[in-house]
């Protein structure tokens, strides 16, 4: 089975332009696709995980976590405006995302108003879904969720579970401890894909027993420096293949794994 992670990014660029989410999906050709940052207008029918699996013909959960303003595209913006958290403020902003940052980066720009959110999309047969909730953190916007999808493959089952989580600096540490609470037993073959916002290193201790199957730069995708965006398997599962994908248009780049389990 293949699966994939990727941050779409609202289906724009870092400068807000769009680029074409369903192309950057098939080209990923997985089974399992998780998905990150899905936005959908308030005036729109489908989201950007939605108009994926409608297109490329997958099975969607969808959760919303946030109610967000996605503005018009700007060619540049203010030298490292942010919040104090030194954030340079790209299209998208939360809604209450107030600062004097946000402001100044935005000024006079048209928005519109909608939902973001997590997504996992299978084209394989799905048993059940479950939503995981982690809550809200002081700090944050959105209030964060795992989505778990338990799919057949060859009539034997996996738990694939994808999630997007807050930012260290935000606490996400006491996201992680809920989360890893709710995950399946390591005895069952089960797949933790998503933007963790955290290193490899501590998203391993964060949940012992897990091991990363994909190691690779992914985050900012024209030059990634960091490996935010992870997938993570129990021992009965095996990755025969992972890489990370090109740039596709988003501020991250997309991992990709072939999985085997017993």
């Amino acid at each position: 089975m293949s699966l994939a992670t990727f941050n779409v990014h609202s289906g724009v660029d870092t400068r807000g332009h769009a680029y074409d989410v369903v192309k950057a999906c098939a080209t990923l050709d997985a089974d399992v696709l998780v998905l990150q940052e899905s936005w959908r207008a308030d005036v729109d029918a489908e989201s950007t995980a939605a108009r994926v699996a409608d297109r490329l013909g997958y099975r969607i959960t969808e959760q919303p976590t946030a109610r967000t303003k996605l503005h018009a595209p700007i060619d540049a913006l203010p030298p490292r405006v942010g919040s104090r958290l030194g954030r340079v403020y790209g299209p998208l902003l939360f809604e209450g995302e107030d600062t004097r940052g946000a402001r100044r980066a935005h000024e006079g720009r048209s928005f519109r108003t909608g939902q973001w959110g997590v997504a996992v999309l299978s084209r394989v047969p799905v048993i059940d879904t479950t939503i995981l909730p982690l809550g809200k953190l002081r700090g944050d916007y959105a209030q964060r969720v795992a989505i778990r999808c338990d799919v057949e493959i060859d009539g034997r089952p996996l738990a694939a579970i994808g999630t997007h989580m807050s930012h260290l600096t935000q606490g996400s540490p006491l996201q992680y401890l809920r989360l890893r609470r709710l995950l399946p037993p390591k005895s069952q073959p089960a797949v933790l894909a998503g933007d963790m916002n955290l290193w490899g290193p501590p998203v391993s201790v964060a949940f012992p027993g897990w091991r990363r199957a994909v190691r690779g730069r992914t985050w900012p995708a024209a030059q990634p420096h960091s490996q935010l965006d992870h997938v993570l398997v129990t021992p009965s599962v095996t990755a025969a293949e992972g890489s990370v994908a090109p740039d596709l248009g988003s501020d991250h780049r997309a991992v990709r794994v072939v999985l085997s389990f017993v």
